[in-house]
């Protein structure tokens, strides 16, 4: 059902039920109830503006009612591919590219690629792995090993200056290091950006991710990484069973949804337009 929000109020209604009109943008919702299955078939097809998903002879469209379209054909066919794996009703909870993708089409929040660079570049005061404990000794010496060689690898790529701290203290970042990160991320158009915003925004370190899109890390490992003090004391006092596994997996499967949205926006792998729509199945 296609309802409406008010951007000023937050309320959400099949009606307007705010004085200002404009103020409200279109939305869909599904009074909170799962939604089944509705195609058999899906596809993507080639246009001069991009790649679009069809759900049976139908073209899938964003909350805000905009045909869906991407610029690469892999992307489309990722997409494409959630679509496919739904069964009987559809878990949109764990289609994170479509979900992405939909945040860069309609961008309900409207970040310009500078806004969305400048809230990247605020982790780099607050990095996880600039933080290091004084205690335990075992913890510290954990972060050592780990933490450490990945700096001074980021530090060495880029040919910046990153001071991690202990205690209460807060890390040196120098202005020069948050401007050739900044030089770097205006090298990426608007999809990759968001894909490296929410990478940073999973793993709380914009440090991580530098070296997972620069392949010198795992998704998992990335993700390890990033929980390392949780780790170190699951291994000392055990843990909830099914919590931690399930939040675990739920990361690494945003994490490489958001690396997959870097990867398939930012380098060549636009497939040359070749005049006539092109229906591929997946």
């Amino acid at each position: 059902m296609l309802g409406r929000i008010c951007l000023g109020c937050k309320a959400l209604s099949a009606q307007y039920s705010c004085k200002n009109v404009q103020s409200w943008i279109a939305v869909r919702y599904f009074h909170g109830k799962s939604l089944k299955r509705f195609y058999k078939n899906v596809s993507i097809s080639q246009t001069q503006e991009g790649f679009e998903v069809n759900l049976d002879q139908k073209k899938l469209k964003t909350p805000s009612g905009v045909v869906f379209r991407v610029p690469t054909e892999p992307l489309a066919l990722m997409v494409a591919t959630e679509w496919d794996a739904q069964h009987e009703t559809i878990n949109r909870s764990i289609m994170h590219l479509t979900s992405l993708c939909n945040t860069v089409i309609d961008n309900p929040t409207h970040r310009s690629e500078d806004a969305i660079i400048s809230g990247i570049l605020e982790f780099l005061d607050t990095d996880t792995i600039c933080y290091h404990s004084d205690i335990p000794t075992e913890l510290a010496d954990l972060q050592k090993r780990e933490w450490v060689p990945l700096i001074d690898w980021v530090a060495e790529r880029y040919g910046v200056r990153i001071q991690p701290t202990t205690g209460l203290g807060v890390p040196h970042v120098p202005e020069e290091t948050k401007n050739v990160f900044r030089q770097h991320m205006q090298s990426y158009n608007n999809w990759a950006l968001t894909g490296y915003q929410n990478c940073v925004e999973c793993v709380k370190s914009l440090i991580i991710t530098s070296a997972l899109i620069d392949r010198h890390l795992t998704v998992e490992a990335a993700v390890d990484l990033s929980r390392l003090e949780q780790r170190f004391q699951t291994e000392r006092w055990g843990s909830v069973e099914w919590y931690h596994d399930i939040d675990v997996h739920q990361t690494r499967a945003r994490l490489a949804a958001a690396t997959l949205l870097v990867h398939t926006t930012s380098e060549d792998v636009r497939t040359v337009f070749n005049k006539q729509t092109v229906n591929s199945p997946v």
